[in-house]
């Protein structure tokens, strides 16, 4: 007959051991745990993600979210592992989220460099009245810039040559012209 020693401790007893002193703060405890979890962790990460990178980023991030919020873990609700999965998948769900922002600027950037791909939709009648009936309110030289910025689409410099005009005068004009302009559209708009 065999006796079981009070030194016998169950797997999980240390579990629980190991719990409490993760909660507390004791590094030991979660080098413990990230060399249990990590590899879960990971494989998670990569197979949702697919990039090596991003699932060591993935994991890395894991166990940084899990040790700021130790406090939080309560092990009557669930098993560390459990935890640790749900926020690995929260932070595999901010890879992706990250992934789609960054392909969405990268699609914008790539509309503002290549304008031959913009869609033009017509101008609006309202806009354009709106816009004419504040160009003929500015100065001649003022006007005759404007004009060619707008309408011609000119650049400063083409619209410094085409005037026979300084370039620092044309930059000069459109500034003020814009900044009267604004200044009267927002009196109009904060009138209606």
């Amino acid at each position: 007959m065999t006796t079981v020693s009070e030194d016998t401790v169950t797997p999980d007893e240390v579990e629980a051991q190991l719990n409490v002193r993760f909660v507390a703060g004791d590094e030991a405890a979660l080098a413990e745990i990230y060399r249990r979890w990590s590899p879960v962790v990971f494989t998670l990460a990569l197979r949702s993600l697919g990039d090596r990178s991003d699932a060591e980023d993935v994991t890395q991030r894991t166990f940084v979210s899990a040790w700021t919020s130790r406090a939080s873990y309560d092990s009557k609700k669930a098993k560390l592992s459990t935890w640790m999965v749900a926020i690995a998948r929260r932070r595999i769900a901010d890879m992706h989220e990250s992934r789609a922002k960054i392909r969405a600027i990268q699609a914008q950037m790539e509309r503002v460099t290549n304008p031959d791909d913009l869609v033009h939709e017509p101008p609006d009648l309202s806009e354009t009245l709106l816009l004419a009936n504040e160009l003929q309110q500015l100065e001649p030289d003022a006007q005759a810039v404007m004009r060619l910025a707008f309408y011609d689409d000119l650049s400063h410099d083409e619209i410094s040559r085409r005037l026979g005009m300084p370039l620092g005068t044309v930059k000069s004009h459109i500034r003020r012209s814009l900044t009267r302009m604004r200044n009267r559209l927002e009196v109009t708009h904060v009138a209606h």
